[in-house]
């Protein structure tokens, strides 16, 4: 296994955190084969953050949001090899700054392809305590900070489609796993809370950990006009899109999040979800905050439809 500490995961550095208010490493982003923003005119297509409203949050490696003060949540997305840790206590700084509360997603996983375990050798290692020493380090790191933390775990489990390892692991394996790194977070970091994330597709239910083990329940929403059209037929609304996976874990009877949002598409697409997403609805009465995905995405769509790039900022060329 290799060292915990190899590399860091705020891309640049610490001053990226400094500057653009994120931790991410920097994966090799290439080109959308899908000219997303055809059709629009839309230079910046943020959320309007409504009041009363939704609280709103983001993952921010651009630094777009650095200046919003209505921005609750600063998100974070880390691996728990080949990470340096040093960052961790940098981003809290950030996050305190700005009187901001963090979101932590820790992927079990190294996002150096080359050196990622099968999901089997992985399934293996968690559960006969290989990792627990990594698991047990970022939440140390965690327990030590002065702002509100969240911890997100080997999220989206219940997708057998998804890129991720841990994705479509028996119902049973991935809930010992989820409590054991769980047990660790909370004995090393017993202020943090603790989020349970499926991405929203049925068979979600089969992997709920026990209410003792959620705080906070998240989802993944995206919207892409071009994928709605193809594969729905139409656009498709921000509520169309949370409705099957708020369905799905409503019955929990905790908080809901939508813990990565992000959306693309023309003008009309990209107004009514920057328009509807913060909004507090009677029919999710659950929901409490959306988090905003402000980068590109990272795994290809289907249709040939590339990665689409979810940044508020647009920086291409329109029209």
């Amino acid at each position: 296994m290799k060292s915990i500490d190899r590399r860091q995961f705020v891309g640049a550095g610490i001053a990226t955190i400094a500057v653009a208010g994120a931790c991410h490493f920097a994966l090799a982003q290439g080109e959308n084969l899908l000219s997303a923003t055809a059709g629009s005119r839309i230079r910046d297509k943020r959320p309007t953050v409504h009041t009363p409203g939704l609280r709103f949050g983001a993952y921010d490696p651009h630094g777009d949001f650095t200046e919003q003060a209505n921005v609750t949540t600063e998100a974070l997305f880390m691996p728990w090899e080949d990470v340096d840790l040093s960052s961790l206590p940098a981003a809290d700084a950030y996050a305190l700054q700005r009187r901001r509360n963090l979101l932590i997603t820790v992927e079990p996983w190294s996002w150096d392809e080359n050196f990622r375990l099968t999901s089997g050798e992985l399934q293996t290692r968690i559960l006969n305590g290989t990792y627990d020493r990594n698991m047990r380090e970022i939440a140390h790191l965690i327990g030590q900070m002065k702002s509100p933390a969240i911890v997100r775990w080997a999220q989206e489990m219940e997708d057998y489609e998804s890129r991720f390892s841990w994705a479509g692991w028996r119902p049973d394996a991935y809930i010992t796993a989820y409590r054991r790194m769980m047990d660790i977070v909370r004995k090393e970091a017993p202020k943090a809370q603790l989020m349970w994330s499926p991405k929203g597709v049925p068979g979600l239910r089969d992997y709920y950990p026990g209410s003792n083990y959620v705080d906070y329940v998240g989802l993944s929403v995206f919207g892409l006009e071009a994928f709605d059209r193809i594969a729905h037929g139409n656009p498709r609304s921000f509520s169309d899109n949370l409705l099957q996976g708020y369905g799905l874990v409503e019955e929990f009877s905790k908080p809901v999040w939508v813990a990565e949002l992000g959306y693309e598409g023309g003008d009309n697409y990209l107004t009514a979800w920057m328009d509807e997403v913060t909004q507090d609805r009677e029919e999710f009465p659950l929901l409490e905050e959306v988090v905003y995905f402000n980068d590109r995405e990272v795994h290809p769509w289907p249709y040939n439809l590339g990665r689409p790039d979810w940044r508020v900022v647009r920086t291409g060329s329109l029209g």
